[in-house]
């Protein structure tokens, strides 16, 4: 009779998860109590003190430390938070809350780390007032100055306190080894516009997270803006594309009084010129080791998913890694792959040699075949370029368009919308491949050539990457066989997005699989009604194996909806974008002089 344990037949299945990387990494526990200092208010060379909580192995010796500093409330990373959440929530719970992103102290001090969360300057318990462009720096260095501690600092904490971590690293202080900054913010600007907003569309996201700010605030009655603040807001008061959201021109017209950021993003909803020189800047002083990420969520998290891949490609000289996991958020409180995150802190703060620079510097989740991956570079060096054109009948062909022949002359596809005030109805256009002959594994940065007119002057273009299928329908003329069938599974992959008045591309910048929009004031132009333009749209990265038998789609709309009230979702930090206030007509070409065509990047697939 076989008597091995029912949990060992479980390991063997060698079941995937998509928020556990290989190989897998098990340091050892040296202690199990903690020992423990809340409200500790470090000063900085101002004067000015950031509060913060110490946890740490209740055990002689010195240990290095882990900060997680971020502007959301570092009482959200207590271990009694933890425990009333039942230690964690996944994605799908009603009770999953994203501010707890600091990390699992019982699991970093047991193992031998001093782990301190702390609030920036302004936010929480730490003093406000003054300046904090060196917060970061002072912090660290009075960590490392502790009796209990090494002098060797790391971080730790997603979203967030991901972005601290890079900022850090901009101002190089000596005991920052290395950092971990997974779901990091924006590249270009923490917050920054390109990076938050892609394609140049506003959503409402920093209004949904407004809801558990605890930046430091002093709110009064509306008054008069500075002369030019005056001028926007006034332009802003005029836009029917806000003024058809309740709850966004309440932001308005409290003139900054409540949501303060989010009521200049309204004004100002652009990159600044000089954005890209300042951040290119910034890269060069980044001189440490990072692992950075994100998982496969552009249905919210855009500014993660972009902002990593940024910072991956863009510092040089360090030892770097880029880590995608799968389309669900990480479970609150934040948890997942820990040990991932101590095989790599194990390296650079403790000296043991624990193999994470002996593998290649790329592991990605790929859905549909569900498991992980490795690759040398971002966008892996294998990529096979293809393209896919649009054709009528909601087809996507390979085959270009023949010159002089009669499909290279087709008539445009037509949707209508609508806006959100009128219906709940979203139109779209869909394209799709016919069933695939073998397994397509697509990996990498995403483009659709777009030959459009509308006939109005601006509208959103959103496009959406899915996998339809597997569809065994044979399409002939017989009754039964005319249409696509309907009700096949639709996995949604990725999407992408560009307002259409941000078009103007910068030619230095771009690449095939990735379109450049300067998305700047200067750049920005509404579209003459009528006109056929090309919309080069980026969509954002993924990785998915279409299996034989499925299908490549693209869903091409310009709305998406709040699905709760009031302009609300149900769903945390799952944003709409703000559209037309208008009924636009869209018309999308596909002809030998507008070849309309999706640029996919094809891997070459081994399975097992």
């Amino acid at each position: 009779m076989d008597k091995t344990p029912l949990q060992d037949h479980a390991r063997a299945l060698s079941l995937p998860d998509q928020h556990t990387p290989p190989p897998g990494y098990n340091p050892p526990l040296v202690c199990e109590k903690i020992a423990q200092e809340r409200d500790v208010m470090a000063p900085m060379r101002d004067g000015k003190r950031l509060a913060l909580d110490i946890y740490r192995p209740d055990m002689k010796g010195r240990f290095p430390a882990l900060l997680a500093i971020a502007p959301h409330n570092k009482e959200f990373q207590t271990p009694e938070m933890a425990r009333a959440a039942q230690w964690s929530q996944p994605a799908w719970s009603r009770m999953w809350f994203g501010g707890a992103e600091g990390g699992d102290t019982d699991y970093l001090v047991t193992r031998g780390y001093a782990h301190v969360c702390a609030n920036l300057r302004g936010a929480g318990k730490s003093d406000g007032g003054g300046a904090p462009d060196w917060d970061l720096y002072d912090l660290i260095e009075w960590i490392a100055r502790q009796p209990w501690c090494n002098g060797k600092v790391g971080m730790i904490g997603i979203s967030a306190f991901a972005g601290s971590q890079f900022d850090a690293a901009v101002q190089q202080p000596p005991s920052l080894k290395a950092i971990f900054p997974y779901d990091s913010m924006g590249c270009f600007g923490e917050w920054g516009f390109r990076d938050f907003y892609p394609g140049g569309l506003m959503h409402t996201m920093v209004f949904l997270l407004d809801a558990c700010n605890v930046m430091h605030l002093n709110r009064g009655q509306p008054g008069r803006l500075p002369p030019a603040v005056q001028k926007k807001w006034k332009e802003a008061m005029r836009n029917p594309d806000y003024l058809m959201y309740p709850n966004i021109f309440n932001v308005l017209a409290q003139k900054g009084q409540t949501m303060p950021w989010y009521f200049e993003q309204l004004l100002e909803p652009f990159d600044p010129e000089d954005i890209v020189e300042r951040t290119e800047a910034r890269m060069k002083r980044i001189r440490i080791p990072f692992y950075t990420g994100a998982g496969w969520y552009a249905y919210s998290y855009k500014l993660h998913l972009q902002g990593s891949q940024q910072w991956f490609q863009g510092v040089k000289g360090v030892p770097k890694k880029l880590l995608f996991t799968g389309p669900a958020h990480l479970q609150r409180p934040f948890h997942s792959f820990h040990d991932e995150i101590l095989r790599w802190y194990d390296h650079w703060l403790k000296g043991k040699d624990t193999g994470i620079l002996k593998e290649p510097p790329v592991k990605y989740w790929v859905m549909g075949e569900n498991r992980w991956r490795y690759g040398s570079d971002w966008p892996l060096p294998q990529t096979r370029w293809t393209r896919l054109y649009l054709e009528s009948w909601e087809r996507l062909r390979t085959q270009g368009y023949t010159p002089g022949a009669r499909d290279a002359r087709a008539g445009p596809d037509t949707f209508v919308q609508m806006p959100p005030t009128q219906t709940n109805r979203i139109s779209r256009l869909r394209y799709m491949t016919s069933p695939l002959p073998e397994d397509t594994l697509v990996a990498g940065p995403i483009a659709l050539y777009l030959w459009a007119s509308i006939d109005q002057n601006d509208t959103n273009w959103i496009v959406i990457l899915k996998d339809v299928g597997p569809d065994v329908s044979v399409r002939t003329a017989r009754p039964g066989e005319v249409e696509v069938p309907e009700g096949l599974p639709e996995r949604e992959l990725t999407r992408g997005w560009l307002k259409a008045s941000h078009r103007a591309l910068d030619p230095r910048r771009s690449k095939p699989w990735r379109p450049w929009h300067p998305l700047t004031r200067k750049a920005w132009k509404p579209v003459k009604p009528g006109q056929v333009n090309e919309y080069a749209i980026e969509i954002l990265s993924t990785a998915n194996l279409f299996k034989a038998g499925h299908r490549i789609c693209i869903d091409i709309t310009s709305i998406d909806l709040p699905s709760g009230l009031a302009g609300a979702h149900d769903v945390e930090y799952a944003p709409y974008h703000l559209c037309s206030s208008r009924t636009v007509v869209h018309k999308v070409f596909h002809t030998e002089k507008y070849p309309s065509h999706l640029v996919l990047p094809v891997v070459p697939h081994q399975p097992g």
